[in-house]
């Protein structure tokens, strides 16, 4: 009987050794999080929360230290394209890799349109353009990332460490234009909707800091990742909170009870101090946001594709690509199809994005769940990052019970890679048993040697 060989992920002692520098790779990081989240939240969550919504970012800043960490512990201990998928692969057996290979390469994939779509419809606002533009400018979203990709790494990391300079420079822009105009009127009552508020308001932000996973994937393309991923992944947290509560901070401060009012609440606020340069500042960073996430989120799309084909979960023409150094392009093409088809599904919903972001959200629940068990089983016991993992699987255990009502999409994932084990299985058992066939009719039917001459 044969089967599928479990890949090895890389020993501790035998590090790769890719291009990413820590520059790169803490752009990469803080883009992957610092991303959408800036165009939206902090408008919705001063409305749910008021100025009570500084605790929840707080809070939610809080809770994501110890899924980065985990995340950042297992990425340079056991660097391999397969990110979680592989660690779960090696904890808890090649079904469980492949419910989480498919819910990140299917299911968080569909986040891609929304994105895209998200950054659209901000431009628009912005620009005053026709909202039929939209499907237009999303679409020329995804040509920049994916040019950068096609060539590498390298090339996508020194695009990303631009990118995510100018997302910091005009975060830093946006707060140092509009704190003149912050009045401590706006944090009275602190409390409006009670703590009830606070806790919608952590909701809306879990998705704010979504994204620690992404480095897993191209964790072997850094040097010295056991050093480097650490490093990055604490500094693109610092990065990350700063801006979101900074910006959190000013949207209370400034727009006070009319935050969340319009659709595009950044706009609001840098219009409250800034009417001449605030919106061509706004559409800067959109641009940049949109852009910038995709780029950080492909390669690890790619890289999984490929590691998906090496492992025999799809099929295995998409593996080249899979060691590190190499280029995915066959898994990045397929990633493009699977982009193409969700964008066409959400043109045909007339851009409504909401069910796309629950089962965006769902699977990302359901891969953490699985990471954070795995590291639980991988991390050595009672280790710092072993600790880190036990609260993060408490954490995102909890999340994925919220979330109950929106696992379908997963769900259906995880019986399709039930399934391959199920069909896999048969055949080898077929294979085996025409195996034994063949030995028992060689045995009873011995080969007589022809008779030598004398």
């Amino acid at each position: 009987m044969t089967s599928t060989p479990t890949p090895a992920l890389v020993p501790e002692t035998e590090q790769p050794h890719g291009t990413l520098g820590l520059g790169q790779g803490t752009a990469l990081y803080i883009a992957s999080v610092l991303g959408t989240g800036i165009l939206v939240l902090p408008g919705l969550a001063a409305e749910a929360a008021g100025p009570a919504s500084i605790v929840a970012v707080a809070a939610v800043l809080v809770l994501s230290i110890p899924l980065a960490g985990t995340f950042a512990a297992l990425a340079a201990r056991y660097p391999d394209a397969g990110g979680v998928a592989s660690y779960v692969r090696r904890a808890l057996g090649d079904t469980a890799a492949r419910m989480a290979g498919y819910w990140f390469y299917f299911g968080v994939c569909i986040g891609a349109p929304v994105l895209a779509v998200l950054g659209g419809e901000y431009v628009v606002a912005v620009l005053g353009v026709d909202r039929s533009a939209v499907p237009i400018i999303g679409l020329a979203v995804f040509v920049p990332p994916f040019v950068a990709n096609w060539f590498g790494v390298r090339v996508a990391g020194w695009v990303q460490f631009v990118l995510t300079g100018l997302l910091i420079s005009v975060v830093v822009g946006v707060v140092a234009v509009t704190f003149p105009a912050a009045d401590a009127a706006n944090f009275q009552p602190f409390l409006p909707h009670g703590w009830a508020g606070v806790g919608v308001a952590i909701s809306l932000f879990v998705w704010a800091f979504a994204g620690w996973e992404v480095g897993t994937h191209i964790a072997g393309e850094f040097k010295n990742p056991r050093r480097t991923i650490p490093i990055a992944t604490a500094i693109a947290v610092v990065v990350v909170g700063i801006g979101y509560l900074a910006l959190q901070f000013v949207t209370v401060a400034v727009l006070g009870d009319r935050a969340g009012d319009g659709q595009v609440p950044l706009l609001d606020l840098v219009e409250t101090t800034a009417p001449g340069i605030g919106p061509v500042l706004v559409a800067i960073i959109a641009a940049i946001v949109t852009v910038g996430v995709m780029n950080a989120y492909l390669p690890a799309f790619g890289k999984l594709g490929a590691a998906l084909g090496r492992d025999g979960d799809l099929p295995r023409f998409l593996a080249k690509g899979a060691a590190d150094g190499e280029v995915p392009r066959r898994a990045l093409a397929l990633t493009g199809v699977l982009i193409l088809a969700y964008y066409g599904l959400m043109l045909l919903n007339d851009l409504d994005l909401t069910g796309f972001i629950l089962i965006h959200t769902s699977n990302m629940v359901a891969i953490y769940a699985a990471g954070m068990l795995a590291a639980t089983l991988l991390l050595r016991t009672w280790s710092f990052g072993w600790w880190l993992a036990v609260v993060a699987t408490i954490m995102t255990v909890a999340l994925l019970v919220l979330a109950w009502s929106n696992l379908l999409v997963p769900a259906l994932l995880a019986l399709a890679a039930v399934a391959v084990t199920v069909v896999r299985r048969a055949r080898d058992r077929r294979a085996g048993r025409a195996s034994e066939s063949s030995t028992e009719t060689a045995t009873d039917h011995p080969t007589i040697p022809e008779e030598q001459p004398a």
